[in-house]
């Protein structure tokens, strides 16, 4: 009863106490003073209810004694809460009103903005547009500044050309060329600064007095240059000066004139060379050597006259670049017109005279040599298979080292003088490339006298090797390509041309008769005993000279092996690329390689030959009646002494790829 009451009471109370009304509280009053000054209270009403909060405040009738003062506590808060929403309600109508009226002095102040930008964007376009009229009336009077000194400049000029015309003229028909010649380079000079008036009458005129005053020039200096030559250099002592100073004013014409008056200053000076050299008497292939002699002659006579040319002009060079034209058609005009085919050693001094003549004009005239590089080459071929010692081999590559490094210094010189006009014109082969066609005859002589000395050596070849000697081969073998590279040294000292490349086809038929020669000295084959026994024909009969001499044959065979294709490597290297690819010994290498292979199948073959008593025992022996057999055999004897006696000097003859050949074959036909 008394707890029922008790809760009764509380909810009364509670309704008094959080109820607005119990309060006297309007809602908005109630709703500030639980959101935003009572936070304790609130918060407590958060975490339970008002009926808890209540019980917990007072959990008995005793405790309702403090209902009074917590209801003056609350009204205390109600009324602080109050005046604090009344304060705040008159300041924010208050910040209102200043709000509007700060809004009104903004607005007005945008407004006064805008109209001053409108201002000075106005007043801006007026500066604009008089700045414009300023600068348009400037550029007016800098058009009319430069027109004016354009003018002034033009007429300055114009008057120096028209001075300059006159003086050049007046100095044209004085021959004063070394004044002219200074003259000439102003006038040019004045006239480029009117290329842009080429319309206008008077610098018409002026071009066309010029034009012709530089043909009156061009024709005095050529009728001036046409007493060169005749004498009259030595009758007058300042003739030489005269032309030195004309050839300035060349320099000051047209580069087509210079070149015209080269041409014809060698052309005048080639004329004698044609009448002498066209006559019955000297246009003969023997005569050939006077030639080159007369043009050596003319140009050391008239070294010193001719230093009145500029050094730029390269007279000399010129001049023996048409002395090579003209003398090459004259050659060719000699070969063709001969009615019978023309002397060998005639034709070989014409065409030595002139590849020395052409190695002169190319040194002179700054090109290099390749005659002692292809010398090399040459020494070279059968150097390696010679029994060259380390030391040797050191030296070779050094040299070619040196050599290559010569040959590239050459080569930046041969740049450096290409860079002068005309310099890059190549003498050598320029006249005695007309010998060419006509060569057949040397390859034929030179072919005659390789097999006359290989027969010669094929018959004084004793098939035997001299004491000390280090590589087993016999000396016809060397000797052979002794006199093959003296053939290569003379011909690639003639040409690298086609006549070359046809001598080279000679050394292929040479090397391949020598096989022939070769082979023919092998031991010819027969019947015998094991050739019976094995159905094979052949068997040989060899002795022990024999068997040296197979293998002298077969150490012959792989040095000409080797060597050939040293001989097609240095020819490729000599003759002219267009032939380089045509150099092959493949076909000489095959010949000596199957010489190699038949050469020591005669010795398996002479081997088994020996062995023919020695079988012909075996036969004998009763197999069939034998009780017994014993630990060694008569022939067996007899087969170990023939092998004692003959693999150990083939072992020593032979080189071991060789040795070991022979061997296996000999242990394949008797397994």
């Amino acid at each position: 009863m008394n707890r029922e009451r008790n809760v009764d009471v509380k909810d009364s109370r509670m309704e008094e106490a959080g109820s607005p009304r119990a309060l006297n509280l309007t809602p908005r009053q109630g709703r500030l003073a639980t959101g935003n000054q009572h936070s304790e209270f609130l918060s407590m009403m958060d975490k339970s209810s008002a009926l808890e909060y209540i019980n917990q405040m007072f959990p008995t009738e005793a405790s309702l004694s403090g209902v009074e003062p917590l209801m003056q506590k609350i009204h205390g808060e109600i009324r602080r809460v109050d005046a604090g929403i009344l304060s705040a309600v008159r300041q924010q109508s208050d910040s209102r009103t200043k709000a509007k009226e700060d809004l009104a002095a903004a607005t007005g102040a945008v407004e006064e903005l805008m109209y001053k930008i409108r201002e000075i964007k106005t007043k801006a376009e007026q500066s604009e547009t008089m700045v414009q009229e300023i600068c348009r009336d400037i550029k007016k009077l800098d058009f009319a500044k430069k027109h004016i000194t354009t003018t002034i400049t033009a007429l300055h000029r114009l008057t120096m050309l028209v001075s300059a015309v006159e003086q050049l003229q007046a100095m044209a028909s004085k021959r004063q060329y070394k004044e002219a010649a200074a003259q000439l380079e102003a006038v040019n000079q004045l006239c480029s600064h009117f290329e842009a008036y080429r319309d206008i009458p008077k610098i018409t005129e002026l071009r066309e007095k010029f034009k012709n005053i530089k043909q009156i020039l061009k024709s005095h200096v050529f009728s001036d240059f046409s007493s060169l030559g005749t004498g009259k250099e030595t009758e007058e002592t300042n003739l030489l000066q005269h032309l030195s100073d004309a050839c300035l004013v060349v320099d000051a014409l047209e580069p087509s004139v210079r070149e015209e008056l080269v041409n014809n200053f060698c052309s005048r000076e080639l004329t004698s060379f044609e009448q002498i050299f066209e006559g019955a008497e000297l246009a003969k292939l023997d005569k050939t050597e006077r030639r080159y002699a007369w043009i050596k002659r003319r140009i050391r006579t008239n070294e010193e006259i001719w230093k009145i040319f500029p050094p730029s002009w390269h007279v000399d060079y010129r001049l023996c670049i048409q002395f090579c034209k003209k003398t090459r058609k004259q050659l060719e005009g000699i070969l063709v017109d001969l009615k019978e085919k023309p002397d060998v050693a005639t034709l070989l001094l014409a065409l030595q005279r002139t590849l020395e003549f052409e190695d002169e004009m190319a040194e002179k005239f700054g090109a290099g040599t390749r005659s002692r590089e292809i010398g090399n080459e040459i020494e070279e071929i059968g150097r390696e298979n010679s029994g060259q010692s380390v030391s040797d081999i050191r030296k070779k590559y050094e040299r070619k080292l040196a050599a290559h490094q010569k040959n590239e210094n050459e080569v930046k010189d041969t740049i450096k003088d290409l860079s002068v006009p005309g310099a890059g014109f190549n003498f050598r082969g320029i006249i005695s490339s007309c010998f060419e066609p006509h060569l057949t005859i040397y390859v034929e002589l030179e072919q005659k006298t390789l097999m006359e000395n290989l027969e010669k050596l094929v018959q004084e070849e004793t098939w035997d090797i001299e004491e000390g000697s280090q590589n087993n081969v016999l000396s016809s073998s060397m000797q052979l390509f002794l006199i093959i590279k003296r053939s290569l040294k003379r011909c690639s000292a003639l040409t690298k041309n086609q006549t070359l490349f046809n001598l080279f086809k000679v050394f292929e038929r040479i090397l391949k008769a020598y096989v022939t020669k070769l082979r023919a000295r092998l031991p010819k084959g027969g019947i015998g005993i094991v050739a019976a026994a094995t159905g094979m024909d052949g068997q040989i009969k060899t002795s022990d000279r024999d068997e040296r001499v197979i293998c002298y044959i077969i150490n012959s065979a792989e040095y000409c092996w080797n060597t050939s294709a040293e001989l097609a490597e240095s020819v490729s290297k000599i003759i002219d690329t267009q032939f380089a690819a045509g150099v092959d010994m493949s076909t000489v290498e095959e010949e000596f390689s199957g010489l190699i292979t038949e050469a020591l199948m005669t010795l398996v073959h002479g081997l088994e030959t020996k062995f023919d008593a020695e079988m012909a025992a075996m036969t004998r022996v009763p197999w069939g009646t034998l009780e017994s057999v014993g630990d060694q055999s008569v022939y067996v004897n007899g087969i170990n002494m023939i092998l004692k006696s003959s693999i150990p000097v083939l072992g020593s003859l032979l080189s071991s790829v060789h040795f070991q050949y022979f061997l296996d074959k000999v242990i394949i036909r008797q397994s």
